[in-house]
């Protein structure tokens, strides 16, 4: 009897415990800006969601070349663009010398060298690269 008195007094101070404790996606000091604060006396800007900010922005008289949600034009990055294996798709370490297709694998390898010339030019020309075949 004793027992469950001790286990149910566990239970209520881990129970607190956790109510005490803030959560960790929770700024502590996060304060609205529609509640109290130094915007209490003035008027509150209203929050819009995304459909309404597009909608909003549909009306507005933009110029075919404006950057918007629907069209993004980048530059081009800086970066070195990523290269896979035209046989699997996996990321590719490797090129294989001879035709030119890029593998990750020695299984995909041994199939490039046994791979017929029309269609390792298959493949080079999905890729857009230059057939060089010998």
């Amino acid at each position: 009897m004793n027992d469950n008195r001790i286990v149910a007094a566990d239970a209520t101070s881990t129970q607190t415990d956790a109510a005490v404790q803030p959560l960790p996606f929770k700024q502590a000091h996060f304060l609205h800006s529609g509640i109290g604060g130094a915007a209490a006396g003035k008027k509150n800007r209203t929050w819009k969601n995304l459909k309404q900010i597009i909608s909003l922005e549909r009306t507005l008289p933009w110029q075919l070349n404006d950057p918007s949600y629907f069209n993004i034009d980048a530059p081009p990055s800086c970066r070195p663009s990523k290269k896979y294996s035209d046989i699997s798709g996996l990321p590719a370490n490797y090129t294989d010398p001879q035709s030119k297709l890029r593998f990750s694998t020695i299984e995909e390898f041994s199939y490039i060298r046994m791979l017929p010339t029309d269609v390792i030019t298959g493949y080079l020309a999905l890729r857009k690269a230059t057939s060089i075949v010998s």
